[in-house]
């Protein structure tokens, strides 16, 4: 149990976990905020005549409240298919964990995001296409030199023929 590396760090929470410790919290500040000594004191009359049957009447009020509650909050979570939504974005957010670049953000400027997004796009290509500009420099070059090589050789095998030939005639 030493520690050289046994123990996985506990991962963050995530976010489906989250929005429902939100909506949990929520419902206790609800429910605490809508106490039985408010209830109490909103139905006095009633709570004076009869004590019991106003803690069961709220009790019965929360129970649904809540119940209503979490029923409407299980159905926006269904038809927004927010697990999957949830889920998808913790994935996002754990690959650009390793992205080296700052995340994009748009400045409200078009001219500006534009040119934020694209000029780094070009000046690479921009490097690119000199290299490659620079390789095919290098390839004519060559390509020019093996000419002029072949040009000299033909010069000198046309020097030799007419010396033959004059040495033949």
């Amino acid at each position: 149990a030493g520690g050289d590396g046994g123990s996985p760090v506990p991962a963050a929470p995530g976010r489906a976990q989250v929005f429902a410790t939100v909506v949990d919290t929520f419902l206790e500040k609800l429910v605490a905020a809508g106490s039985y000594q408010r209830f109490a004191n909103c139905y006095r009359c009633f709570y004076k005549l009869q004590p019991e049957m106003t803690r069961s009447i709220y009790d019965q009020f929360i129970s649904q409240l809540q119940a209503s509650i979490k029923e409407e909050i299980q159905e926006v979570k269904d038809e927004g298919n927010l697990e999957v939504l949830f889920n998808s974005l913790d994935k996002i957010v754990e690959e650009a964990k390793n992205q080296e670049e700052p995340a994009w953000r748009p400045s409200g400027i078009p001219e500006e995001d534009v040119r934020s997004a694209m000029v780094p796009y070009l000046l690479k290509h921009r490097s690119y296409l000199r290299k490659v500009l620079k390789e095919k420099e290098e390839e004519n070059r060559k390509v020019a030199e093996s000419v002029l090589t072949g040009r000299n050789r033909i010069a000198e095998l046309q020097q030799l023929i007419q010396a033959r030939k004059h040495a033949w005639q």
